[in-house]
């Protein structure tokens, strides 16, 4: 655990009183950071996220590609990041050619202006015409402001070929993940999203208090240091949802480790766009759910 002359980005400490065996003391503890972000794009509301204040740069490109905002990250051509009273502002500022990643149509027209409503008064930011997902999302919730059924499972196209990695490949990334985690190290109370090279050597890893943030941050971080989404594996330190393999799918990563259990959907999302789906990911074992021949 990290000391305490070096508290990491994200952190905080707090006092606290602890009871142990019916004596009290006073001590401080040390916890991860939670705060509003808003997520704009163009000016124009679009979601708000409880994350962790770091790494938001990268946590906007991963969730604009993620979330259907922009068909590539190469068309975002700059990041604004502006700390308010209440929280964060991050405006995403494209090139407006928003494609998509999803098949048949992805995302809904904007609403009326009379229909709309400013996500961010929360925050303290705009008042202006507001994307389909316009209302506040949770640390730990992929579906929170989405308004219509049809936005919450949606359907990623097909995922490229892959690279086929080794058994001894996943226990290398899982062996060596718990010393990347600085905040978790500090909190006890953090996910991390990882990516490692076929031979299971983890180049990137980005923490978040909510899993689909540190997906999309480790996304975000791909992209800045050009790093192929097909020659390599994912591995998240949480349970893997249908929301993070859509995540991961839309970013073309075709492997998926999820230390914790898969969900029904999830399972079936990664089987229909042939993305490889391992859970209960442990030093010795694992479940391969979908595309097994990715495994050897």
């Amino acid at each position: 655990m990290p000391s305490d002359r070096h508290v990491p980005t994200g952190t905080a400490t707090r006092p606290v009183l602890r009871v142990e065996r019916g004596i009290a003391s006073a001590d401080d503890d040390r916890l991860a950071e939670e705060v509003p972000v808003a997520m704009h794009v163009d000016g124009e509301p679009f979601a708000v996220m409880m994350a962790t204040p770091m790494d938001l740069e990268d946590f906007a490109r991963g969730f604009a590609l993620t979330e259907g905002r922009v068909g590539s990250i190469d068309e975002i051509e700059r990041i604004d990041v502006q700390e308010v009273l209440e929280g964060i502002t991050v405006n995403i500022r494209t090139a407006k050619t928003c494609g998509s990643r999803f098949s048949g149509d992805g995302s809904l027209p904007r609403e009326s202006p009379d229909r709309s409503a400013g996500i961010a008064d929360e925050i303290g930011s705009y008042k202006e015409h507001a994307l389909p997902r316009q209302l506040p999302g949770r640390s730990g919730c992929g579906i929170c402001g989405s308004r219509e059924l049809e936005d919450v499972v949606r359907r990623p196209e097909p995922v490229g070929l892959g690279p086929t990695i080794g058994v001894d490949a996943i226990e290398r990334a899982l062996e060596s993940l718990r010393a990347l985690q600085p905040v978790n190290a500090f909190t006890g109370s953090v996910h991390a999203a990882a990516w490692a090279l076929p031979d299971g050597a983890i180049v990137c890893v980005r923490e978040d208090v909510g899993r689909h943030n540190a997906l999309d941050k480790l996304i975000g971080a791909m992209s800045t240091a050009h790093i192929d989404a097909n020659d390599g594996f994912v591995v998240i330190t949480s349970r893997a949802s249908y929301e993070m393999v859509t995540k991961a799918a839309v970013a073309g990563i075709a492997i998926v480790v999820a230390i914790s259990a898969p969900t029904a959907l999830a399972v079936h999302l990664a089987s229909d766009c042939g993305l490889t789906l391992i859970g209960f990911a442990r030093p010795g074992r694992f479940n391969v759910y979908t595309r097994p021949q990715r495994i050897i």
